[in-house]
């Protein structure tokens, strides 16, 4: 028997994250994974399919060389290189976490965990005592009730990111950023792509302002989108289906595809884990955990997707560090999740962090909103990529930041100081204080909260 002061089961951002960070803190650290060394975001979803984005914002690129006095000849893309080339992203990152498990003393164990007791975990035919343990087990794609991926033509994100070759004709169920993120990629190389979604808006998390503005985006890109509308069924046929969809304006609207993407969400990974041996609890299929991310009172924690608290890498990554140090005795701070970047790459991309606009009204805060356009921007204007703007929402009498929202060119990588801006317990009046390198996106963001203050000399 093999004995630790902590065993994590989940080898994801969330997991691996705290077994180097639990390993540098001197504690003795075992990893468990199932499957692949860095999870679902590594070997299946955030970096591959980054990768794949990048290789698409390139060939759009490409195609409109001519806007920029660039002849080119015919354009052809061969998606599989794309895809290979997201496979060496995966493979170089992948290698590189378990470079730093061997670094740092992290002791990796590939297997199915299973929990005995409190401190006891079965892996195979091992057993394996730990003083903690950190379940860090991540999520799987939900499914529609009647439609079973093949992975091949009906498929979740799970298989579409290792297919070689880009649809011809898609359907996509599901407007979050999964389905707009894979939309965006197929419609650049060519595909015809409907996006299904059952609320009145893509993206149906983030501000109204942010998806509405991307959906014009993405139909002006020649993409279908179909909102408040369902999937009746999936007919299969010869090389593919047939897609009976009822919309607000058709009950029985026929798109033939032959390839349907199911991105509806998850469903936590806790099937055969032993959590009811440790007096775990489950909420609407996750684990429930209180504000110290404790499963239950005796050395069970829970970490990132699992816990369906916010389903996002960054904040599982976040999650482990807390809980390790936490454990470790060093000085920690709650989790702001108000503070939480949110983003969606397609292009334009969204970036969000806090409550939209609407979620203010419905606690009935006094705030004040600026709003600035890129096309007012320098640097989008230089670039022509001009889309959009950066939305700000501030407490009418205390300037704290409540809600920030773009949609614009690489807006992804704006958040950063407006993050801080929370963490610091900072104002709209400090944003707009700050002195942005010209010409730069993130003036933007500086214009868009002296806008909320009445003071913008820009737009």
């Amino acid at each position: 028997m093999a004995t630790y002061d902590l065993a994590i089961i989940g080898g994801g951002p969330g997991g691996y994250v705290a077994a180097i960070r639990a390993a540098q803190l001197g504690m003795t650290t075992v990893c468990i994974e199932r499957d692949e060394l860095g999870g679902v975001c590594l070997n299946w979803g955030c970096i591959p399919s980054k990768a794949l984005i990048h290789n698409a914002n390139i060939l759009n690129t490409v195609k409109g060389a001519a806007n920029y006095g660039i002849v080119t000849g015919p354009v052809t893309a061969d998606y599989s290189v794309a895809l290979q080339r997201s496979r060496k992203v995966v493979t170089r990152l992948t290698k590189g976490v378990a470079s730093l498990f061997k670094k740092y003393g992290v002791e990796y164990v590939k297997g199915q965990a299973q929990i005995m007791g409190p401190h006891t975990i079965n892996v195979e035919d091992a057993c394996i005592e730990a003083t903690n343990i950190i379940v860090a087990t991540g999520a799987s794609p939900r499914l529609l009730p009647g439609i079973e991926p093949d992975g091949e033509v009906v498929v979740t994100y799970r298989e579409a990111i290792l297919q070689e070759t880009a649809p011809t004709n898609v359907v996509i169920i599901g407007g979050g950023s999964i389905g707009v993120e894979f939309g965006f990629v197929y419609n650049a190389y060519g595909a015809s792509v409907t996006i299904v979604e059952a609320l009145p808006r893509v993206l149906p998390k983030e501000d109204d302002e942010v998806s509405y503005a991307l959906a014009r985006s993405l139909r002006k890109r020649g993409i279908d989108i179909l909102t408040e509308s369902k999937i009746k069924q999936v007919e299969s046929t010869d090389g593919g289906v047939i897609v009976h969809i009822e919309t607000p304006d058709d009950d029985d609207l026929h798109i033939t595809a032959d390839r349907v993407l199911i991105s509806i969400g998850i469903v936590a990974n806790t099937e055969g884990l032993g959590l009811e041996n440790a007096g775990v609890q489950l909420e609407n299929g996750f684990i429930k955990v209180d504000d110290q991310l404790r499963a239950n009172g005796d050395g069970i924690y829970a970490i990132g997707d699992v816990t369906g608290k916010m389903p996002l890498a960054h904040v599982a990554q976040a999650q482990g560090v807390y809980v390790v140090e936490t454990l470790a005795g060093e000085e920690t701070y709650p989790i702001d999740y108000m503070a939480v970047p949110r983003a969606t790459y397609s292009n334009p991309q969204v970036a969000s962090m806090g409550l939209s606009e609407r979620e203010v009204a419905e606690q009935g805060r006094n705030v004040k909103v600026g709003r600035f356009p890129f096309l007012a921007n320098g640097k989008a204007l230089a670039q022509d990529d001009y889309e959009g703007f950066a939305k700000i929402i501030i407490d009418e009498s205390t300037g704290e930041l409540l809600g920030a929202h773009l949609v614009g060119h690489e807006v992804t990588e704006l958040l950063g100081e407006l993050s801080l801006t929370r963490l610091m317990e900072g104002t709209s009046v400090e944003v707009g204080a700050v002195i942005n390198a010209h010409p730069t996106l993130s003036e933007a963001v500086k214009e868009a909260a002296l806008a909320a203050e009445g003071r913008a000399v820009h737009g």
